[in-house]
């Protein structure tokens, strides 16, 4: 199947496997630190000139799972939103942290314009495909108010996309990725890789932080 030809059997496939596993990926995951993502996001919008860089901030936890981060993000005074494709995590995200959770597939969104200072796709938008990618990104783009933030992490690869199992996905290379968001209109602030501290060929996300231009 081309790449072409992947986003609605990719979308269906996927949200598939986390229906089918959405509990054990719960406890799977809950205590997962993401904390040095976070921290990048809410470092990024607090630096923004003017009052549009006093919190609390609007954030969108786009693929926000079982709650998690949303969870963290609202416990830190944000107004945080959740999204997500999967109704079983839609439904714990809502009972977890008690927010507002959209039950959105990720290459179906319909969101308010102007609506959010940052974004925060913390592993869900390699799941994507490449041809529904470019605007996927331009409707996060316009979700986000002026420079606005949007915050991703990826598993890096070679540009390659596929599936893995159940789930289908796209591993970036940091070129490929800074051209699909620059093409969007964003502007690079920072990029990083991580498990942080170790050597290079050991952490296989890319994480990185953007602003709407």
């Amino acid at each position: 199947m081309s790449p072409r030809d992947a986003g609605g059997d990719a979308s269906s496939g996927t949200l598939g496997h986390y229906s089918r596993n959405a509990e054990g990926f719960r406890q799977g995951t809950w205590e997962h630190d993401v904390s040095q993502n976070i921290g990048a996001l809410l470092d990024a919008l607090s630096m923004r000139p003017g009052p549009a860089g006093n919190g609390p901030f609007s954030i969108l936890d786009f693929g926000c799972g079982p709650g998690r981060d949303l969870l963290t993000l609202s416990r830190l005074g944000h107004e945080a939103v959740g999204l997500d494709g999967t109704e079983a995590f839609v439904r714990m995200a809502r009972e977890a942290s008690g927010c507002e959770v959209l039950h959105q597939d990720f290459v179906r969104l319909d969101l308010p314009a102007q609506r959010f200072d940052g974004v925060f796709a913390n592993a869900s938008l390699f799941h994507v495909p490449s041809a529904d990618l470019p605007r996927v990104l331009r409707q996060l783009h316009a979700a986000l108010k002026e420079d606005g933030i949007l915050f991703s992490s990826n598993p890096r690869g070679e540009d390659v996309e596929g599936w893995s199992g159940e789930r289908y996905g796209v591993w970036h290379s940091l070129e490929g990725w800074q051209r699909y968001l620059a093409a969007a209109g964003f502007i690079e602030l920072r990029h990083y890789y991580r498990p942080d501290g170790l050597p290079r060929e050991q952490q296989p996300w890319l994480a990185s932080v953007w602003r709407k231009s």
